[in-house]
């Protein structure tokens, strides 16, 4: 049963006033378990435990954490029905949906484990002593990364389980050794609150301090608001809209403590497609991105918002081959009746600007937060001077830029805001001859895709997921995959120190067995 309380740290509270119910969009009727939004004290209280966790859990070996997070991983798996009928409860998403998700979340947690038991990741370095050095001599210097402290991590109303309550965020943060409190996510709090009682379990189980993890409800701003404002959080985690991340910005910038905010927020992740692949497979490429851009009701972080190309007559053909089939394809349930109005809204405000042609336009009537979807498009000269048209339309939308040539093409790249991917589909040696778009377009994006379509985002070492300004407020950093751990530590040097006062990563001995860079050498010696 799912309690409706906060977890503050392993203890269930609900002192407030102010209750709030998910929604199920399938059904268009509110979810029946009533939820209690955490209070201003239970906040502090939740802040605090969490800093004097921090004291404890920053010392846990990798192996130790490494146990934390598995424990999770199998508390999670344990829930079982429960959680796959809350969620699709929650988000009117299939079941398949939600083992998918539940499965990549899994997935995150186990290679955070993995990295962290392994050990190498805290790059520690050592610059030995050279006491005979002239004119000057040499001190001896050691750096590793260190955890910052706290973090709050705000759950997405589009992913409430990989990007959620032990999402990929949380992962990093725990991985790194900062204790977290989750600030849920008011569309899907009851899946949240499974997730956090597994996560409590686990921490029981292996023995971590009370406090490194805490989940709090919020049926608006304000939590996340006071958390952000908090003078013991450390670093914060958001992912969703550019208004919401700027204003979580703003607030963490003004601080006494300025605190760095990493929000993954608005794409529209242009897709350019090349003459020569339109000439030869235009048809293919239509249905291959009409699924794209409908898949999941839209609702993705990297639907391919952006479609471009040089004007011909294949590219004539692409739009209407593109506009057929879209509509072919089924409305589907969206989040949310909220998200499904904003989808109106943003669609709206785009295609009623001047000079937008809507080529598909789907009219069928629609169940109670069904998406129609559809498709506008515009010259390469009208999407420059607008920039209107550059608006993210969260959900099954597409517009499609005409442009006169090559170096309209790069101009409207170039004026792009920041993107989290970009997409050349082009034949195999075809894209060798646009290396002026391609430069413009990689100078927009975090991920560039050749010969595919940008939704799916893989859990990997190399992935990048993230880009400049606004697909993220720091494009040096990514939000999926292990290299995200970096988000939550900072470099620490000790200059001189005694080795048995050291930690075990860069005593002489190196007890941990990772690797090192020891006088500009990797090494395990």
């Amino acid at each position: 049963m799912i309690s409706g309380k906060n977890y503050i740290g392993n203890q269930l509270s609900a002192n407030g006033t102010k209750t709030y119910k998910t929604f199920n969009p399938e059904l268009n009727a509110e979810n029946s378990t009533v939820f209690t939004e955490a209070t201003t004290k239970e906040i502090d209280d939740a802040v605090n435990l969490a800093t004097k966790a921090f004291k404890e859990y920053r010392t846990v070996s990798g192996i130790k954490k490494a146990e934390f997070l598995n424990a999770i991983a199998d508390e999670i798996l344990a829930l079982d029905d429960q959680l796959i009928k809350t969620y699709c409860l929650e988000t009117g998403l299939p079941e398949a949906r939600a083992k998918g998700e539940r499965g990549r979340t899994i997935g995150q947690l186990q290679s955070f484990a993995n990295l962290v038991a392994e050990g190498s990741w805290v790059e520690a370095t050592i610059d030995t002593a050279q006491p005979n050095r002239a004119p000057m001599p040499k001190s001896d210097i050691r750096k590793m990364l260190i955890p910052l402290g706290p973090v709050v991590v705000f759950g997405a109303s589009n992913f409430p389980l990989a990007f959620s309550t032990a999402g990929g965020d949380t992962a990093a943060a725990l991985a790194s050794g900062c204790p977290v409190i989750v600030k849920a996510h008011p569309m899907h709090t009851g899946t949240g609150t499974l997730v956090a009682s597994a996560i409590i379990k686990a921490a029981e189980k292996t023995g971590m301090p009370n406090g490194v993890f805490s989940n709090l409800n919020a049926s608006g701003i304000e939590v996340g608001q006071q958390l952000v404002a908090h003078p013991k959080v450390k670093a914060v985690a958001f992912t969703g809209s550019i208004k919401g991340g700027r204003a979580l910005l703003d607030l963490a910038s003004k601080r006494a403590e300025p605190i760095p905010v990493f929000a993954e927020m608005g794409s529209i992740n242009p897709v350019i497609i090349l003459p020569n692949a339109l000439e030869n497979r235009q048809a293919d490429i239509a249905k291959t991105y009409a699924g794209s851009i409908t898949l999941g009701t839209g609702q993705f972080c990297t639907n391919p918002g952006l479609l471009l190309g040089i004007k011909s007559d294949a590219f004539t053909s692409f739009i209407k081959n593109v506009s057929e089939e879209v509509l072919k394809i089924s409305p589907s349930c969206m989040l949310h009746p909220n998200i499904k109005k904003g989808y109106n809204t943003s669609k709206e405000k785009v295609v009623s600007q001047d000079n937008v042609t809507i080529t598909a336009n789907y009219t069928l009537d629609v169940q109670n937060n069904y998406a129609a979807q559809a498709i506008a498009t515009v010259t390469g000269k009208t999407f420059l001077e607008n920039p209107t048209l550059h608006l993210e339309v969260f959900g099954p939308f597409s517009m499609i830029v005409q442009c006169d040539n090559a170096k309209e093409l790069e101009t409207v790249i170039s004026s792009l805001e920041g993107q989290l991917t970009g997409t050349v589909i082009s034949d195999e040696k075809e894209v060798a001859n646009y290396p002026a778009v391609i430069a413009a377009l990689q100078n927009r994006v975090g991920r560039i895709i050749f010969n595919g379509v940008p939704t799916g985002v893989e859990v990997c070492e190399s992935m990048v997921h993230g880009g400049p300004y606004p697909a993220s407020t720091d494009s040096r950093f990514t939000a999926v995959g292990i290299g995200s751990i970096k988000r939550w530590v900072r470099p620490f040097s000790y200059q001189d120190w005694p080795n048995n006062m050291l930690p075990n990563e860069l005593k002489n001995e190196n007890p941990s067995n990772i690797f090192r860079v020891v006088d500009g050498v990797r090494t395990k010696n």
